[in-house]
């Protein structure tokens, strides 16, 4: 193996661990409320959105057709959750801890 393929190796695995993380599907977490009509029901619920959803506005763009689906209609997201957070919130939510 010559010297510049070995060089060329190195710098093609050096490169490709360093998009690993980039190339993982990272997740942001959000609290939301929704509800459902006819009757009226209510959930508040901890949902993980796409890394490139962690704003509000992206966030519920992302969450409101999943949803919908099951008949739900957003309400608002009402905050952003840190990872660290999601363990006090698990109680409180219950069925709709991550569902969505």
């Amino acid at each position: 193996m010559t010297r510049i393929t070995h060089i060329a190796r190195i710098g093609l695995a050096t490169g490709l661990i360093a998009l690993m993380p980039a190339l993982a599907q990272a997740e942001c977490y959000v609290s939301y409320k929704a509800k459902r009509e006819d009757p009226l029901k209510l959930h508040f619920g901890v949902a993980a959105v796409p890394d490139a959803a962690c704003s509000k506005d992206a966030a519920a763009a992302a969450l409101a057709p999943r949803l919908a689906h099951d008949g739900w209609i957003l309400l608002t997201i009402a905050a952003m959750i840190d990872e660290t957070e999601l363990e006090a919130l698990k109680d409180s939510v219950g069925a709709f801890f991550l569902k969505y």
